[in-house]
């Protein structure tokens, strides 16, 4: 019987981030079988197979950022002529700053099937060896290499409420966290964590100058920085505030703007200051 046009599927999947006994057995299973393996490097994936004692039966291809584009068209035709499309990359799950994100946003266009063999990911692993908030976390993925493009992506994290997580090469570890410093200052609580699950696994933790002053030596491997949310910013009780209203009004400002303006730059609701302030009046 012939396959059904459109009847394939994308498999992304985590492969291991140094210690291979991390790779589950659906991912074993999925590389013996798939028909279509698409490989960040296919000599990585070639000694994967080998160290899992696997022989993959389909065709491997390359797929990195450079050929990305250019390799679509063809695995979209091999998922609507029925085939499954493995795809892995070097290490982690394939689409975090990793090759995949194209293909994965043309399959759900055309309503191809996706679906993924979970396992490692360097994102939370860090973030869960980091002693840092877990409970609320963003990605952002690696900083710009130029000095000046950094801190102005650094800018907006000197507010950001939730861990973030990124990556970093190790050559430019030392003026990245030099760069935080600067722009976060030096007391953010942050980890750096190195060749996760490998051999030579390190986690550094400390505050930013710490990490900047200790990363100046060079730290070499797969780098992923966990950074602490900003402190939190006390705030005024509504108490104090409905009495800071009281006195511009005394002093002849209307009940109103006096209520709208303190609002505002407290950070609360103005309707919530107003409505005190009349009850208190």
């Amino acid at each position: 019987m012939s396959p059904v046009s459109g009847s394939g599927r994308l498999v992304l999947a985590a492969t291991p981030l140094g210690d291979i006994r991390d790779a589950s057995a659906r991912l074993v299973e999925a590389l013996e079988t798939a028909d279509v393996i698409a490989a960040e490097d296919t000599r990585r994936l070639h000694s994967l197979a080998a160290a899992l004692q696997v022989k993959p039966s389909g065709r491997v291809i390359s797929f990195y950022d450079q050929v990305e584009t250019a390799r679509l068209p063809g695995l979209l035709e091999s998922l609507h002529n029925g085939e499954t499309v493995l795809l892995v990359t070097d290490a982690g799950m394939p689409s975090v700053s990793d090759p995949g994100y194209r293909l994965v946003a043309a399959c759900v266009e055309q309503d191809l099937k996706v679906t993924c063999l979970p396992g490692p990911s360097a994102v939370t692993t860090a973030l869960a060896v980091s002693g840092l908030p877990s409970d609320r976390f963003a990605f952002d993925g690696f900083p710009p290499r130029k000095s000046g493009e950094r801190k102005r992506w650094f800018a907006p994290l000197a507010s950001e409420q939730r861990t973030v997580v990124f990556f970093e090469a190790p050559h430019r570890l030392a003026d990245t966290l030099a760069d935080a410093v600067e722009v976060l200052g030096p007391d953010r609580n942050a980890a750096v964590c190195r060749e996760l699950t490998k051999k030579y696994e390190e986690v550094v933790r400390g505050t930013l100058a710490e990490l900047a002053e200790w990363a100046v030596e060079g730290a070499r491997g797969e780098i992923t920085v966990v950074l602490g949310p900003a402190p939190a910013e006390d705030k005024p009780d509504l108490e104090t505030l409905v009495a800071e209203v009281k006195q511009r009004v005394a002093d002849g400002e209307r009940l109103k703007s006096a209520a709208a303006e303190i609002a505002e730059a407290a950070g609360i609701s103005k309707k919530v200051l107003y409505d005190a302030a009349i009850k208190s009046s």
